[in-house]
């Protein structure tokens, strides 16, 4: 039994809370509970049509609806104006699989079995892929500055640009998967229960669970800033630590349990594999889509973040390269993170 199902009654509750105009907090934490199981549901009938598909189409589509919750609440948060919000769940979400998932992997893997190996060379792909992302992510911000007082319709081109390229590297990767049998982007399905479920009711279940969690993203960033305005919480840590956690906990859940059964490479292909999808797809993708929610998107940072996912690419990075994990090495990146969330916790929103 799948226990996350059981949050799958705070749907209907957050739902019946906006029409009986609850309070934002209610509103933010039911509708925050329900689109957890909901995430999860989307993974699991992905997982279903992959074992129907075979082990590369549906690498594709973990690769593709891996963090469809995710895309849906910034679609709405773009909506919304929340620009800023979006970056940092971006932000948020790949330091939360290089750090938070990985570390916590690496960690109770160690503890059960000692010094755990996995494959050096996909290690070396996603090292690569990192530093490729991070910069990707980094240049615009930095020639922002130069740029903008010049021309802001000039970063916007230049974020279009490296956000084009960033697709096509993502796309070089998924064919890379697929002659590969096992890429960086296009992991094979591999769920920890199996699923025997028909592609009707894998089809039928995806679409109910997309169009729920895009009703309950729009309640979640509808309260949004009543939330931060009474808790206190900003809009950083809000956006880095919260929301990636929100749509991602299942899969999460699933990197861990995996690890614990001593499959490390699958393991790193969930928490470092999910990161890279979010760093050159989702990302991405979101600049393209908020063009078209009239709401321009760019890839620029703030200082603060990019020191952040700098760290967090080299650190995984290096951690990764030997082939060999153990217990410390988990321990270590789960403090990094537990820095990063703190010093975000008290950065005020500018």
């Amino acid at each position: 039994m799948n226990y996350i199902n059981l949050l799958l009654v705070f749907v209907p509750v957050a739902i019946l809370g906006r029409f009986l105009n609850w309070s934002p907090l209610v509103l933010f934490v039911t509708s925050a509970l329900g689109v957890i199981p909901l995430a999860s549901l989307i993974g699991d009938a992905t997982e279903a049509l992959a074992t129907r598909t075979g082990p590369r189409l549906g690498g594709l589509l973990n690769a593709t609806l891996g963090n469809a919750a995710e895309v849906i609440i910034s679609i709405f948060a773009i909506r919304a104006g929340l620009l800023e919000l979006v970056k940092a769940s971006i932000t948020g979400s790949i330091l939360g699989n290089l750090l938070l998932v990985l570390g916590a992997s690496i960690l109770l893997g160690g503890l059960r079995h000692g010094t755990q190996r996995f494959s050096r060379a996909q290690a070396g792909i996603h090292a690569t892929q990192l530093i490729l992302a991070a910069i990707a992510l980094m240049v615009p911000s930095i020639f922002s500055h130069a740029i903008e007082p010049v021309s802001h319709v000039g970063v916007e081109y230049l974020s279009l640009g490296v956000a084009t390229l960033m697709i096509a590297i993502y796309v070089l990767g998924v064919i890379y998967g697929f002659r590969q049998e096992a890429g960086p982007l296009a992991r094979q399905a591999a769920p920890v229960e199996q699923v025997g479920w028909s592609v009707r009711r894998s089809l039928t279940l995806l679409a109910v669970a997309t169009f729920a969690i895009a009703w309950l993203s729009e309640i979640l960033i509808g309260s949004v800033e009543p939330v931060m305005r009474a808790s206190g919480m900003t809009e950083f840590f809000l956006g880095v630590i919260l929301i990636p956690i929100i749509g991602n906990v299942a899969e999460h859940a699933v990197a861990m349990q995996v690890a614990l059964k001593n499959k490390m490479d699958l393991s790193l292909e969930i928490s470092v594999g999910s990161s890279l999808q979010v760093a050159l797809f989702v990302a991405p993708v979101l600049i393209f889509l908020s063009l078209l929610l009239g709401n321009p998107l760019t890839l620029v940072f703030n200082q603060f973040e990019l020191i952040a996912l700098a760290g967090a690419a080299i650190i995984a990075t290096f951690i990764s390269l030997d082939g060999e994990s153990n217990w410390l090495e988990g321990g270590q990146l789960l403090v990094v993170y537990v820095i990063l969330a703190l010093a975000f916790f008290f950065l005020p929103t500018p």
